[in-house]
């Protein structure tokens, strides 16, 4: 199945930021949604706003963390719609901060949310697609995966072992699978700064203002992906703004 139309969507961190923008772009051209997040609330109003327009979507209370939220969500897609065709596994936290601030629980949230939260999205959605014998996974990483900034270094870890991940289950993934990885670059979003240290938070919302991209710009990127004939595979794009060293 080529272009957008009709194709079931699945994504993770779908209330807000890139996965909310994601959600509408792919709306607008006809994919039927299946949308995670951990707030019911903002993601109800997210579904709401699509379906009030003509959309087709529906929403999934997901922690990524947990394997049987990312089964739930590739369920309700197999049981609403017959098929999945793409996974977005967007989900993330940039709770960053300097090593000597010691935030562990921090650090081990980035890792279950950008390691763990991935691995259970593939593990969710991989036999499905191989019974299919079709489907995408589209990963969103981030730029601190190419370039290593403090105090960004657990962060870019974790974006690391996203690119390193999906280039791994790309070369397994076959002649029937696309794997792609989407490295966005500074994006004006909610989540820019939230859970660092206020000193941190203060510069990266001050930065986010001056230079950050917006998350349709991501969003358009997804859709590229997702959008091109069977058979070809994009697998890399990194998208920043034109001011981002």
């Amino acid at each position: 199945m080529s272009g957008i139309q009709g194709k079931v969507v699945a994504i993770t961190g779908a209330s807000s930021g890139i996965g909310e923008a994601t959600a509408v772009h792919l709306a607008e051209r006809g994919a039927r949604l299946v949308l995670g997040a951990r707030g019911a609330d903002r993601l109800n109003a997210v579904v709401d706003g699509i379906t009030a327009k003509g959309g087709t979507a529906t929403g999934v209370v997901v922690d990524v963390t947990r394997r049987e939220d990312l089964q739930r969500l590739t369920d309700t897609a197999v049981d609403r719609f017959g098929r999945l065709d793409v996974l977005v596994s967007n989900a993330g936290t940039m709770a960053v901060s300097p090593f000597d601030d010691l935030r562990q629980d921090d650090w081990d949230a980035m890792v279950a949310t950008h390691i763990t939260g991935l691995l259970n999205g593939i593990g969710a959605a991989l036999p499905v697609f191989r019974g299919q014998r079709s489907g995408q996974f589209v990963n969103i990483g981030s730029t601190a995966a190419y370039v290593v900034k403090p105090p960004q270094g657990v962060y870019a870890a974790t974006k690391t072992a996203v690119k390193v991940l999906t280039e791994g289950l790309r070369q397994e993934s076959g002649p029937d699978l696309r794997v792609t990885l989407v490295s966005p670059g500074f994006t004006h979003t909610g989540g820019v700064g939230r859970g660092a240290s206020p000193e941190v938070a203060a510069a990266m919302i001050r930065q986010r203002d001056e230079i950050a991209m917006p998350p349709s710009a991501v969003a358009s990127a997804i859709a590229y992906a997702i959008e091109q004939p069977d058979g070809v595979d994009v697998s890399e794009i990194v998208v920043r703004p034109t001011v981002q060293a």
